[in-house]
């Protein structure tokens, strides 16, 4: 088989690859956090297993583990959760006249330079907007809570997540070794190398990236909470999440801690304090968090995160998401090795 053959085969089936993917996207969900979940502690298996001489009795072990830490703070974390989204969706009529009292006089001024009839177009186009906002909300949230697949997901993750989980961990390096095999023998080599370079880069970035939104969370919840604001740990615990996608968790944060302040505080003090609290959280991420935990070596620009989240996201849905990441480091990786051999080829150097 010529080269030629070869790349139309392999572009072939990564096309098959995404097709079978898109229209199986209704049921990755558990199996793509299954999965996530046995990459994550792969290497944590790895140790056990070498210290009580069995994989099974290791991947049980950690996954229950894994499991109940994860049920315990979530039986923790709910009640104080669900009681801060109560109050603060009931904040909301407070928070639209609290702006309606700051933006009035800016309002009145904009209407008095523009005219009446000016006026009434942009009230008529913002009506219609609006309406058409609130009719595809509607019908969004009715597709997701009142429909089937809302529930189906859910009972998916709870109960199937786990079983892919322990399988897919138990047998990792059985896995591994088989697609090795598969390898074509010309290539294997170069291949290995490019997944060796993925590997890196996913567990650089995922890996490490967990473990600093993790760390954000408990500190801008715990430093919010300190200085008060309503809702600080629910402000907290969401930037914190957020964070995953850079910049774009911290700015969300910051502007949402800046509402509920400006409804909850009237000194110049309290807001410093507040901007004080993400700024640390800042300084500890940049200086500390990331240098160690993620490091230079990833290689995946915030841009290109945050696009393949979008569109991942759009495509495939939650699973999307969760393979978003992975996906944009075997891009970036294989772009990265596509650049070095047109270097290294006579269509760059003539």
């Amino acid at each position: 088989m010529t080269r030629e053959k070869q790349m139309w085969f392999w572009i072939g089936g990564f096309a098959v690859f995404l097709g079978l993917l898109y229209l199986l996207s209704d049921v990755l969900t558990p199996f793509v956090a299954g999965l996530a979940v046995a990459y994550f502690l792969d290497p944590l298996a790895d140790r056990l297993e070498a210290a009580l001489k069995s994989r099974t009795a290791a991947t049980a072990l950690i996954l229950l583990a894994f499991f109940v830490v994860v049920i315990a703070l979530g039986m923790a974390l709910f009640p104080l959760l669900q009681a801060q989204v109560t109050g603060l969706i009931s904040r909301i009529p407070d928070a639209v006249n609290a702006a309606h009292e700051l933006l009035g006089p800016l309002v009145a001024q904009i209407e008095s330079q523009l005219g009446a009839e000016e006026i009434q177009k942009l009230k008529a186009n913002a009506g219609s907007f609006a309406g058409k906002a609130v009719t595809w909300l509607i019908e969004l949230l009715q597709g997701l809570f009142l429909g089937g697949k809302a529930v189906v997901n859910a009972l998916s993750l709870l109960f199937i997540t786990p079983v892919v989980a322990f399988f897919l961990l138990r047998d990792w390096d059985i896995l591994v070794a088989k697609i090795d095999d598969l390898l074509p023998r010309a290539s294997a080599e170069t291949i290995r190398e490019q997944f060796r370079k993925i590997d890196e880069t996913i567990a650089g970035f995922v890996r490490g990236q967990a473990t600093v939104c993790l760390a954000l969370g408990t500190i801008y919840a715990t430093g919010l909470t300190l200085v008060g604001l309503e809702f600080g740990l629910l402000i907290g615990l969401g930037t914190g999440f957020l964070a995953f996608v850079p910049y774009v968790g911290m700015i969300i944060g910051l502007l949402v801690a800046f509402g509920v302040a400006l409804m909850q505080f009237n000194d110049v003090l309290s807001f410093v304090m507040v901007a004080g609290v993400f700024a640390v959280g800042q300084v500890i991420e940049g200086a500390f968090l990331t240098p160690n935990l993620v490091g230079g070596r990833v290689g995946l620009h915030p841009l290109w995160i945050i696009f393949a989240l979008l569109a991942g996201g759009a495509l495939f849905g939650f699973a999307g998401i969760l393979l978003a990441v992975p996906v944009a480091s075997v891009v970036g990786v294989l772009v990265r090795f596509a650049i070095g051999r047109y270097r290294a080829s006579i269509l760059y150097t003539g």
